[in-house]
């Protein structure tokens, strides 16, 4: 006569811990990228009503030390043309979002708006310039 053990080990893993691990990281990281400040150069925006909605391509920021910042690498003048140039490389109709400081001088802007021009005469394309603005209270 066999002699047969009560308790059978199963060779099955179970998934149920495994899943309710995968959505509690999920709720984790869905709320902690809402917490990210999307700006990473701190800015006083000007304020505006209008809203435009764009898929952004190359965000140009000016702070109010009058640095222009490519994303978030410190840039000149100079060689801003050339930078977006490179940046907007295989873009046909790109958006550039410009984030000025409100005290910055229009000069320093309308020199963004000029390097996008260049790039724009060089390359034959199409990129346009949209000047980010905080909401108006």
């Amino acid at each position: 006569m066999a002699i047969q053990t009560r308790n059978k080990r199963s060779a099955t893993f179970s998934m149920a811990s495994m899943s309710d691990l995968v959505f509690l990281l999920l709720i984790f990281f869905m709320l902690t990228s809402t917490l990210v400040a999307p700006n990473a150069i701190k800015l006083l925006l000007p304020a505006s009503t209008s809203k435009t909605m764009a898929k952004q391509t190359v965000t140009i920021y000016i702070n109010d030390n009058y640095d222009y910042f490519l994303g978030e690498v410190l840039v000149n003048e100079s060689e801003l043309s050339n930078l977006l140039q490179s940046q907007l490389a295989g873009e046909v109709e790109g958006t550039v979002v410009l984030r000025s400081d409100k005290s910055v001088p229009v000069q320093y802007i309308v020199n963004v708006i000029d390097a996008i021009n260049e790039v724009n005469n060089r390359t034959q394309a199409k990129h346009k310039v949209i000047l980010a603005t905080s909401p108006k209270k």
